[in-house]
Formats: structure tokens, C-alpha cells, sequence
């Protein structure tokens, strides 16, 4: 197996520096950028372009055909919701790879399916799950171990070896909720990680660049936490599942006024997105906005004690 140090230009001083920014395995240096390499491990622009080539080589990125790429395909995993309707639309459930978002108005059961799929995660494939554990970035302060409990009441785990599968992390400001996505990497190997989860997404992001002058700001901001987002989720073939906030839109006089927070830069960075609303009583209504290849489509679900249920 190649190691870090194989690489031409990574002596062991850079291999150290590398794995300390989070460029631990040759899939991550692939995917990196020239600029972004060279800022992190302060190394030149056209040495870093050298170490990405030559990792790019070991793995033989570049032309595959469709039929290689269906191979890789087959190696995508899902993980179910809990709601066997939920998982129809979304064919079969959340799935790795691939950058899952889940938006609505508040009580719409955004938080509670993010808890749900917490759990979900450590079932055997079997059951649903990937015999794995999950990383919640929480920046609004609603995550609740207490409903966790309540939730595997009802599941066979066993409740601190479930929790202590669960890696959680509270994020302060925009700032700190990215630098936790770029020190994810270690963590997700080292703790056999399958499920990336940030709730939410845009709530800082919303606060903190108000105005039109900040909008050019905020969204390139946006921009690049998505894409390390999606890089976790390509390098390491994991789920992640994003929560985020929705916004009413006043120049709407027919249909729902509601819109999801980040405008075209969220849209285009999901892989799947999924509008929740509250319905009658427990009910929910999800509902299949955009994916590559999933048709718009709704399912009615329920969150009860035990968690997410089917009607």
C-alpha cells in the first residue's frame, strides 16, 4: 500500500504536516485543490500541484466508463429513516456519497430525523444501517442525547456503547462550524464514522452577513463549506445530511411563499433535497424537491415517542 511519504515531493516533515491538516490518505490529496494545499501545509503552489498528480495517479483518477462507474455505484450505502414510506421516495433511504438536505419551517421534523438517523446508522445493513457510527455538528443548540435514549428504548442497542457511537460537536459561529468539517477526516476514519450531520446548515451563516453588501460574502463563504461537505462525502463514500432553515417569500402571491435559506449555492451543492411540513397532528409530509435521479414524489410520516414511524 502506498503511504504518504511514497509520494514524490512528501518527505516525513510534510507527511507530519499533511496529516495534521487533515490530508491523511491519498483520496483526500486527490481531491484537493493546488491553492488550498499549498495554504495549509505552506508548501508552493506548484509542489502541491506535484503531491495531488501523483495521488491522482496512484489511484488512477481520470476517464472510467459508465459501466466502471456503475461498479463504484453498487458500492453506495443507505441508511433507512425509520419510515418505510420516507425510504421509497428516496430509494431506499439516505445515501452515502452523496449530500442529503433536509429543509422546512420549524416543528417540521428536520431535528428529529437528523436524531433518528443517528441511530439508524449503527443497525447491521440487514436492518437498515451500516454497523457504523455518526458525527452530529449541532449550531443551534437543539441536540438532545435525552431523545436518543428515548429512541433506542425501542431499537435492540444497548444505550451508552449507541451514545458513545455518536461523536458531537456544538458550533459557535460560521467559522468554527467550518473548521469542524475540516478536522472531520481524522475523526471519521478513526472512529469508523458513515454519517456526517450539520444542523443546521445556514443558521449562522443567516445571522452573521445580514444585508445585501455581505451577500457576495456569505455565499462564497457557503460555497466552500458545501464543497468540504461533499468532499467528506466522495472521500470516504459517507452520508451527510444537512438541516436548514427556510425563508417566506413576500413577492409570492400564489403557492407556497416558503423557500429554502443559501439560494442557488445550496441547491446546486445537494445532492438530494427534501421539503418537510408539519401536517395534522404527528403527521409530516416529506416531499422529493430535486435529486439526479429520484422522481418528485411525497410520503406522510410521523414522529412519535419511539421516533420516526410510518402514518
Amino acid at each position: 500500500m502506498v503511504e504518504l511519504e511514497d509520494l514524490p515531493g512528501v518527505g516525513p516533515a510534510t507527511a507530519v504536516k499533511l496529516k495534521e491538516s487533515g490530508y491523511s490518505s491519498l483520496e483526500a490529496l486527490a481531491v484537493a485543490s493546488s491553492k488550498e494545499l499549498a495554504t495549509a501545509v505552506d508548501i508552493g503552489e506548484t509542489t502541491a500541484q506535484k503531491i495531488i498528480q501523483a495521488a491522482r495517479e496512484q489511484l488512477e483518477i481520470g476517464y472510467s466508463t459508465a459501466l466502471e462507474f456503475y461498479d463504484v455505484r453498487k458500492a453506495v450505502g443507505r441508511i433507512t429513516t425509520g419510515s418505510q414510506q420516507l425510504d421509497s421516495i428516496l430509494g431506499g433511504g439516505v445515501e452515502t456519497n452523496a449530500i442529503t438536505e433536509f429543509y422546512g419551517p420549524f416543528r417540521s421534523g428536520k431535528t428529529q430525523l437528523c436524531h433518528e438517523l443517528c441511530i439508524k446508522v449503527q443497525l447491521p445493513p440487514e436492518n437498515g444501517g451500516l454497523s457504523a457510527a455518526a458525527l452530529y455538528i449541532d449550531s443551534e443548540g437543539t441536540f438532545r442525547p435525552e431523545r436518543l435514549v428515548q429512541m433506542m428504548e425501542h431499537e435492540d442497542l444497548e444505550i451508552d456503547s449507541t451514545l458513545q457511537n455518536i461523536v458531537y460537536a456544538r458550533a459557535y459561529n460560521s467559522d468554527h462550524q467550518m473548521l469542524l468539517v475540516e478536522e472531520a477526516p481524522s475523526i471519521v476514519k478513526e472512529k469508523n464514522i458513515q454519517l456526517v450531520i450539520v444542523d443546521a446548515l445556514t443558521s449562522y451563516f443567516r445571522s452573521e452577513y445580514t444585508g445585501r453588501g455581505t451577500l457576495a460574502e456569505r455565499q462564497q463563504k457557503l460555497n466552500k463549506h458545501l464543497h468540504q461537505l461533499l468532499r467528506l462525502a466522495e472521500v470516504h463514500n459517507l452520508a451527510v445530511v444537512v438541516a436548514n432553515q427556510v425563508m417566506a417569500r413576500p413577492d409570492m402571491f400564489f403557492g407556497d411563499p416558503t423557500a429554502p435559506v443559501g439560494g442557488h449555492i445550496v441547491a446546486h451543492a445537494c445532492t438530494t433535497r427534501v421539503y418537510l411540513r408539519k401536517s395534522k397532528g404527528e403527521r409530516r409530509i416529506a416531499r422529493v424537491i430535486d435529486s439526479p435521479c429520484l422522481p418528485e414524489a411525497e410520503a406522510v410520516f410521523v414522529i412519535k415517542e419511539e421516533g420516526i414511524g410510518d402514518a
